[in-house]
């Protein structure tokens, strides 16, 4: 039995609705849901996908069902999060909580193994923190998202300003004017020049706006551009 072409305008219409439905479902819970994946989101992301996925070639499942179904789930989400924020008691169950793996440069081996790492896996994860010894580290957090948080001992530590005695002072965040080849206009109203200044600035440097892959500006240096 052949597909027929209200097949493609069904599934496509619901492609779009399930795509719009999850967007704004992620903007409702925040960014802490995508950048702080926890066993509970991994868990929700499934079920968010499958829902999705087998709404599309079910022709039995219209739109309203799945607007239904990712609302629900969004509900469910968002309650959690709200009895994790409100009650601390229940953020241990429903969320996890860290782990001290290494303490005072000793590894604690129970912890290790109740987290399930080998120390092959430990030593990658300390890797992508930069730390190529465990004799460096004196102490290590294994974070409910799975990634570890090093603090180094004093000596391996890089010398910072205070230890250096340098005098205080502020620090600027730079903003991006310039992002492949064009104005970020938004950007360009949290500075003190204009656009006629942007651009004068670029023709100095005998560029246009159209030949930078990237600028951005602070209030000490001012413009830093990086052409193609």
């Amino acid at each position: 039995m052949g597909t027929e072409p209200m097949d493609f305008v069904r599934i496509t219409m619901e492609t779009i609705v399930g795509f719009a439905a999850l967007f704004a479902l992620t903007k409702v819970l925040g960014k802490s849901q995508i950048t702080q994946i926890t066993p509970f989101d991994f868990i929700a992301a499934i079920i968010l996908g499958e829902l999705i996925g087998n709404a599309l070639y079910d022709k039995e499942i219209g739109i309203s069902m799945i607007l239904f179904a990712v609302t629900l789930w969004g509900i469910l989400l968002y309650t959690i999060e709200t009895i994790t924020n409100k009650y601390r008691k229940m953020r241990k169950p429903l969320e996890g909580s860290p782990s001290l793996i290494i303490r005072r440069g000793e590894i604690q081996k129970d912890l290790l193994k109740e987290a399930k790492l080998d120390m092959n896996q430990f030593m990658h994860l300390l890797r992508d923190k930069n730390v190529f010894s465990i004799q460096e580290v004196e102490y290590a957090v294994l974070e409910t998202n799975g990634t570890v948080n090093v603090l180094k001992k004093f000596i391996h530590q890089v010398p910072t300003n205070e230890i250096l005695n340098q005098t205080p002072k502020s620090v600027e965040l730079p903003i991006s004017i310039i992002s492949d080849g064009e104005i970020v206009d938004e950007n360009l109203k949290e500075i003190s020049w204009g656009l006629e200044d942007v651009e004068r600035e670029v023709e100095q440097q005998g560029l246009t706006i159209q030949d930078i892959m990237y600028a951005e500006w602070t209030q000490e240096k001012g413009l830093y551009v990086m052409p193609y």
